[in-house]
């Protein structure tokens, strides 16, 4: 098993789709070209912002497939592979360890509320039976389950688990599992308007949904920040924080994909029971843009 180094900003990638709701490879490809291009350090592919929830196991692992194939090297992809059964957890890691995947990214069960006991035994299961870099991925607000600092302490004991995306916001949570697991255990932000301080915290980087939009920015900003140039990464930081806002005017990945429609980056497909941005909400994320220097004002 490879040692997971990756610091900064990854790109929690979006899964572009045409119109009637199906994958769209050319644009994906062309994505995962501007994100090397733009120095985003790597690309989590079929996470919550990939829709992975909508795509059956072989779109799924296609989909991990031609990321992987299109980064051609020039950037590690991580494959997002949790479940809420941890046998089809298993088969999806499986399968991304397969076909190349740097590390795997591991949602805590949604919906089941799994107690702490069982996510223990859940990711536990998951990385006997896969050789790879395994990271955790806590975020109760979708999954209705927190995975506790006391049990990310028992997991990072696990070889093969080597970090974790905390996505709730709480740098209290953070700096708890800084003080837990020690500083070489990768603690991502998965929040993308509290990721500066999570860094300056002693954080590893953003697993971003902003990164989307803004990626050379997003790059700078928390290269900045692992830098100790708190002034720069402050600065740039400042600029975001409408992004980081205004990208989740409605249920993640609804604003960003309609942001990328409207940048000209992909077509306009989103898979149900998501639908597009309404009305009022591309009027606010238009202006947005537009203040960012990332749209034209009309």
């Amino acid at each position: 098993m490879d040692v997971l180094d990756i610091r900064g900003s990854l790109v929690a990638l979006v899964t572009p789709m045409h119109a009637d709701g199906s994958v769209d490879w050319e644009r994906l490809r062309n994505l995962v070209d501007w994100h090397v291009e733009q120095g985003t350090r790597a690309i989590v592919a079929t996470g919550t912002t990939g829709e992975s929830s909508t795509l059956g196991f072989e779109e799924h692992d296609l989909v991990i497939r031609e990321t992987i194939s299109a980064a051609a090297g020039r950037i590690p992809v991580l494959a997002g592979t949790g479940a809420n059964s941890t046998e089809e957890a298993i088969r999806l890691t499986r399968d991304a360890m397969r076909d190349g995947a740097s590390a795997c990214l591991s949602v805590t069960p949604y919906y089941n509320k799994p107690s702490q006991e069982g996510l223990y035994q859940h990711f536990l299961a998951i990385a006997r039976a896969v050789d790879i870099p395994l990271l955790l991925y806590n975020v109760p607000g979708r999954t209705a389950c927190d995975m506790l600092p006391e049990t990310v302490e028992r997991l990072s004991k696990v070889p093969n688990i080597v970090g974790i995306k905390e996505a709730t916001g709480n740098l209290d949570r953070a700096r708890e599992i800084i003080e837990r697991c020690g500083p070489d255990f990768l603690l991502y932000s998965g929040d993308d308007a509290t990721a500066l301080e999570l860094v300056l915290a002693g954080g590893h980087g953003d697993v971003s949904v902003t990164a989307n939009v803004a990626p050379a920015k997003m790059a700078a900003m928390l290269d900045a920040a692992l830098a100790g140039d708190q002034e720069t990464a402050r600065s740039l930081d400042a600029e975001l924080q409408p992004l980081h806002r205004d990208l989740f005017i409605e249920a993640n990945p609804i604003p960003v994909k309609w942001a990328l429609y409207e940048m000209g980056l992909i077509d306009r497909g989103i898979r149900l029971p998501l639908t597009p941005l309404g009305g009022a909400g591309q009027e606010r994320l238009r202006q947005t843009l537009c203040e960012c220097g990332l749209l034209e004002a009309q």
